[in-house]
């Protein structure tokens, strides 16, 4: 089979190489499509090492089920989610080749309605979000939430990117009122999506406008982009004055980095996200050694199967996306693209079909 591999710092090409080894809490599943994310560059440029498997997203078809698996999945099955792609510890472990292997537990049946193409673009994102607005901000699941008194607001900075365009649906669906920023051109979208007001990330008084809307009464955000100009946008817009019971306002953010210090309020809670704790194993990420955490690993079990009901019954809808010619020779061309900044409000797949 082929696969994506690292081949030297900043550079990637399909290698021949072994069909990955089935673990016993894995399944092996056949790839027919994929869906890139910025997290593959970063891990191509700055974090994996050479001869690791890159990708994260994926949808395809279970050829082989791990025996420690409790997902009662079996052979056959449409299924679609997320692997820890440029994976220091377990370099076979990438979404980007003709077979991958993923968490049976953390990967889901497609529902119905979507195609390969489009599920491929979901597991990342939906991932994350649990671990934003669930794990980390401590917001209510859809369905959960109380019926009592004013919406809670919500900052998701960059609604346009696919996670924040999945994060604006989950928000609404859990009856809060989401604010978002993107580019002019975006507005539209992030509004069909369930935004409520909508500021230009570009305006210097984005982060006073935000404040000025929210009546200095937000007290979440909620930043999808990984750089430290949205952080600072989001600290300046959050409230000044604690959340109702006393506790700061909080922030999380995907850069698995955290805030720059310079940025940082004391007056305000800081936290990110990683989507590799969610499978409950030790891993190395950017040389550091991180431990396992089974309590995200049992949270992650129950967003997913919750994630992917919302998205069977259409209260969450795929973020738009462009399906691409061409096999894992192309991808290489699409992640060049995400790393000049040419790709906006999309997601770009590939279809991997090839026999071994």
């Amino acid at each position: 089979m082929l696969a994506l591999k690292i081949i030297s710092r900043g550079h990637a090409a399909p290698q021949p190489v072994p069909l990955p080894t089935l673990r016993p809490s894995y399944i092996l599943v056949k790839t027919h499509a994929i869906a890139l994310n910025p997290a593959d560059v970063g891990g191509i440029d700055m974090v994996a090492p050479v001869g690791a498997t890159v990708g994260l997203d994926f949808a395809g078809v279970v050829v082989d089920i791990g025996s420690e698996v409790q997902k009662s999945f079996k052979v056959g099955d449409r299924v679609f989610g997320a692997v820890h792609g440029c994976n220091e510890s377990e370099p076979e472990d990438g979404a980007f080749g003709e077979y991958l292997i993923a968490k049976g537990d953390l990967t889901a049946v497609i529902p119905e309605s979507l195609g390969f193409e489009a599920a491929s673009t979901m597991g990342a994102g939906i991932a994350s979000v649990g671990q934003a607005l669930g794990q980390n901000l401590g917001l209510p699941w859809p369905g959960k939430q109380s019926d009592a008194g004013e919406k809670v607001q919500v900052l998701v900075y960059g609604g346009s990117s696919a996670t924040g365009a999945l994060a604006i649906q989950f928000a609404k669906a859990s009856g809060l009122e989401v604010i978002t920023t993107c580019s002019p051109h975006n507005n539209a979208y992030v509004k069909s999506l369930g935004a409520s007001a909508v500021f230009d990330y570009h305006s210097p008084a984005c982060a006073a406008d935000i404040r000025a809307h929210t009546n200095d009464s937000l007290y979440y955000a909620f930043n999808c982009l990984p750089d430290d100009s949205a952080a600072k946008i989001c600290t300046e817009a959050l409230s000044s004055h604690p959340r109702p019971g006393g506790s700061k306002p909080a922030y999380t953010g995907v850069s698995p980095m955290g805030v720059d210090a310079a940025i940082m309020r004391d007056d305000v809670q800081y936290s990110s996200i990683l989507g590799y704790t969610a499978k409950g194993e030790a891993f190395t990420f950017a040389g550091n050694p991180i431990p396992a955490m089974p309590d995200h690993f049992e949270f992650m079990k129950r967003w997913i199967e919750f994630g992917t009901s919302l998205v069977a019954n259409g209260t969450v809808k795929p973020h738009t996306f462009e399906v691409r010619p061409g096999g894992l020779e192309d991808i290489v061309k699409g992640l060049n693209e995400l790393r000049e900044g040419k790709i906006s409000a999309k997601k770009l797949v590939y279809r991997i079909g090839e026999e071994v």
